[in-house]
């Protein structure tokens, strides 16, 4: 995109037309084109959606609802505009903080913010959107094939292991709780003693273990670290605990690959979609094979119960 068209977008937002600005690229989204946008000393991020990222099953008005809801919560940057007729711009405010060395969540006191945060998150009002992890795989396999990409071979194997955890999740479910869905580091700014939590496209109702996995395996969290995760959101670290962050970790990789499938079909950003799913998969199937399954299916299928208030 062009520096006069995201200028004439910037115009379109409330309370920008005809003041001074500037805007610059912002670098590392592997989805959306952001923008670093000053009005008048003031910092914001303006996003531009990708082509197509319906088929990625995001939803643009949940997007706004869930980073709403985020916002009014303290760990979200407060919602500026979504301007859905010029293509879903969406434009918060820029809050300040760095990116979480990996290294650095293994540490008590960052990962322990890190735990208030996402317990402040999954504390906000219901949002309509949800995500269904066990069908969300399905649909990119089918969005993949009906767009002429091959799915990879290992999307079998890994389908029969997602059809026993579910099973297994399904003898005691989780209540639902609105979750991020994406915490990828890159979505983590630590400002001192608070974290923000940013891009929210993926939101919805969902299993709040979907969250931790995914922030385990996404940022290399080892034994130690995942056994401190647990503790610090729930209190305590039992078995079923246990089984269902490791079987969540081979779902959060089973998405991950199947949206680099998916992804290899409608994204113009040059990114290497296809290297990105072969790495998920292999860890997926790596996992699997190291855990042992029958124990931690069985583990999985008891009931847990929390102190949703109880602070981490």
């Amino acid at each position: 995109m062009s520096d006069p068209e995201v200028e004439a977008l910037c115009q379109r937002v409330p309370g920008w037309s005809g003041r001074p600005l500037t805007a610059e690229p912002l670098e590392g989204g592997i989805t959306n084109r952001n923008y670093l946008v000053t009005v008048d000393g003031e910092r914001f991020v303006l996003r531009v959606p990708g082509a197509d990222t319906g088929l990625l099953g995001i939803d643009r008005e949940n997007e706004y609802r869930a980073a709403s809801g985020a916002a009014a919560a303290g760990v979200g940057p407060e919602v500026v505009a979504f301007l859905p007729a010029e293509g879903n711009v969406f434009v918060t405010r820029f809050v300040s903080g760095a990116h979480i060395p990996e290294e650095d969540l293994r540490r008590d006191d960052v990962l322990s913010a890190v735990v208030r945060s996402i317990r402040a998150l999954h504390a906000c009002p219901p949002i309509p959107g949800t995500f269904p992890v066990f069908r969300i795989v399905e649909d990119y396999a089918r969005i993949a094939s009906e767009r002429g990409v091959r799915v990879p071979a290992a999307y079998d194997e890994a389908h029969a292991v997602a059809g026993r955890i579910e099973a297994a999740f399904d003898r005691a479910p989780m209540p639902l709780l609105p979750c991020h869905d994406d915490l990828l580091n890159a979505n983590f700014l630590r400002d001192g003693d608070h974290v923000w939590i940013v891009d929210y496209e993926y939101a919805g109702m969902g299993d709040p273990f979907f969250d931790l996995a995914n922030l385990s395996v996404n940022n290399g969290l080892d034994g130690p670290a995942q056994e401190l995760l647990l503790r610090r959101y729930f209190g305590e670290a039992g078995d079923a605990h246990r089984a269902r962050l490791a079987l969540m970790r081979l779902m959060s990789d089973f998405r991950e690959a199947m949206w680099g499938v998916v992804q290899q079909a409608i994204s113009t950003l040059d990114v290497d979609y296809v290297e990105y799913a072969d790495r998920h998969f292999t860890r997926l199937l790596a996992n699997a094979g190291a855990l042992a399954m029958d124990d931690a299916l069985a583990a999985a299928g008891v009931e847990i119960g929390w102190d949703r208030t109880a602070s981490s």
